[in-house]
């Protein structure tokens, strides 16, 4: 990734090796709420040398993950009577609205003037000597011993200006305070459901779904030692029952356990998670949803015969063979509306090349990040396995590799040719990313497919512009812009639309080949765009998205697993 500061990285899963003379096998085990698995094929090439080296740095420093048992956690939607319900936690979301009080200080709202009755008024008294008056992050818990509940507690949801976020943010702190309390079972419920329209229930219903697995979810899989999580089930009280809901749940179930999916990924260190490593992890995906997804794994020479001098130049300078991935998800019946593709920037480990990344804020240590792009679409294939829409193909694309130093490698001044004829002068090594993009976006576009989004973690450029946690979203059209700003409301995920100002084209202009791969300083993630468009077919619907900013939380100093509730309610969208 070009010159980008960032945060960091980690995983869930076990590993365990077995070894004989022609090959190392690295396997991740999983179960379907959490699932990841790795294994490490023999990697492929024609000279023994490379191979050998390839599986030396496989196992470099002896590294193999811990063995964890995932959690299992059952949600289930109920309409019952809030004061009646037994367990360890009972947490009540509350808005400011939902705290005013009378003059005798208790609790207007009717659900927690009950709750507060049955607590013989410990409740209001607890928020008042607390000063808890609701707000976004706050919370109160009460242990009371001897009651069918052990805990009683109210979370703050603030003004809720955005209903996925905040209740996510609000099943994260269900999750924070089960693991506290060490709780097996809690029930969730809003202080004022009675408003909210059938469809906002199912939004909230989902969020905390999301946000309960996500909080539960802990990578201590390079770790000495790993805490497992207690959590076993989760009711969730006043949003409805039946059918409809609880198919609900069960899809925010599918794409939480994608997106853990995609932190695993991208947490995993660049000496465990290869180029090869990423493949198998694709075919792995195509294997346990087969009734609808096939992978295509291309190895060098074949990317050779299609002519990706442009991704291949990438990959020259690497022990790691590159291996250029492609999944197809097919519905199971019915005729096919829509073809879509998805595109991955899918950098295992990006040194920055011959322009190697030096200097504070170069993020040279983060650079496993620089596949996050993969982890998305891998990510979405895997939820979008699960949850099998109709009427919509979809292809989800990496050309994965590594971003080196040696003798075999690129060097600035060089000039590749990509699969669609274009050639660029390479005056930068370290903006690798876009030039295996260009020869994936034009292997998309082979695929007849009428719309493409492409994910990277492209520029420093973009974070500077929108900061750690909005991507930055480029395309020439305002329908697709439309539609995925919309997903990506319903998802909780922040995008910003960028300007794509061809008149900067300029500065792309090479006087030895068709154009350059960088721009300069100024506007560099829309040059950067621009750049990626070059390789697209003017007939495909396209965008651009630069996340190379929300990839990672430099707080938690782990991987977010950004796009992938986005990329899902995308596609769920068009097949509807």
């Amino acid at each position: 990734m070009a010159a980008i500061r960032a945060s960091s990285l980690a995983l869930v899963a076990s590993t365990s090796y077995s070894s004989s003379s022609a090959s190392v096998f690295t396997r991740f085990r999983s179960t379907p709420v959490w699932a990841f698995s790795i294994s490490v094929a023999p990697l492929c090439s024609r000279r023994v040398k490379r191979m050998a080296h390839s599986i030396a740095r496989a196992t470099l420093g002896l590294t193999e993950a811990n063995q964890i048992d995932p959690p299992k956690i059952s949600f289930a939607a109920k309409e019952i009577d809030l004061v009646e319900w037994k367990g360890d936690i009972l947490a009540v979301a509350v808005t400011e609205k939902d705290m005013a009080k009378d003059d005798n200080s208790k609790f207007q709202n009717p659900l927690l003037q009950k709750l507060d009755s049955q607590l013989g008024g410990l409740l209001s008294e607890a928020s008042v000597e607390e000063d808890f008056n609701g707000k976004s992050g706050q919370s109160t818990f009460l242990r009371l011993p001897g009651l069918g509940t052990k805990r009683v507690g109210l979370l703050g949801l603030g003004s809720v200006a955005s209903p996925a976020a905040s209740y996510r943010s609000l099943g994260e702190a269900v999750a924070a305070a089960a693991k506290s309390a060490q709780a097996s079972n809690v029930a969730i419920a809003l202080a004022s459901s009675e408003g909210l329209s059938p469809d906002l229930k199912l939004l909230s219903a989902s969020a905390i779904t999301s946000g309960t697995v996500l909080g539960t979810y802990e990578d201590g899989r390079f770790k000495s030692e790993s805490k497992k999580p207690t959590l076993k089930s989760v009711d969730i009280i006043g949003l409805g029952a039946g059918p409809e809901i609880e198919k609900k749940l069960k899809q925010a179930e599918f794409i939480s356990s994608a997106v853990i999916f995609g932190k695993n990924l991208v947490n995993a260190p660049a000496n465990v998670l290869t180029p090869a490593v990423l493949a198998e992890e694709a075919r792995r995906i195509a294997s346990m949803y087969s009734d609808v997804l096939t992978a295509t794994i291309l190895n060098e020479a074949q990317c050779r015969e299609l002519k990706m001098g442009s991704y291949l130049g990438v990959a020259a300078a690497s022990a790691n063979p590159p291996q250029f991935i492609h999944l197809c998800y097919k519905p199971l019946g019915g005729s096919v509306k829509t073809k879509l593709g998805l595109v991955g920037k899918g950098l295992t480990f990006d040194s920055g090349g011959y322009n190697i990344k030096t200097g504070p804020g170069c993020s040279i240590e983060l650079m496993k990040f620089d596949m996050g792009g993969s982890a998305a679409v891998l990510g979405a294939a895997k939820a979008l396995g699960q949850i099998k829409p109709a009427g919509v193909e979809v292809h989800f694309v990496v050309a994965a590799c590594e971003n080196m130093i040696s003798g075999t490698g690129m060097r600035p001044g060089d000039v590749v040719t990509a699969s669609n004829g274009k050639t660029i002068e390479v005056n930068n090594t370290d903006a690798e990313g876009r030039l295996t993009l260009a020869d994936a976006l034009v292997y998309t576009c082979n695929q007849g497919v009428e719309k493409i989004i492409d994910l990277a973690t492209l520029t420093g450029a973009c974070i500077v512009a929108l900061g750690p946690s909005i991507a930055g979203v480029f395309t020439p059209s305002d329908e697709l812009a439309k539609e995925v700003v919309e997903a990506s409301e319903t998802a909780g995920e922040k995008l910003w639309r960028m300007p794509l100002e061809e008149s900067y084209w300029e500065s792309m202009k090479s006087g030895v080949a068709d154009m350059v791969n960088t721009g300069g300083r100024q506007g560099g993630a829309i040059t950067a765009a621009l750049f990626l468009k070059q390789f697209v077919d003017e007939k495909v619907q396209w965008m651009h998205i630069d996340m190379a900013g929300p990839v990672w939380n430099d707080k938690k100093k782990a991987a977010t697993g950004f796009a992938i509730p986005t990329l899902v309610e995308w596609v769920l969208k068009q097949s509807s």
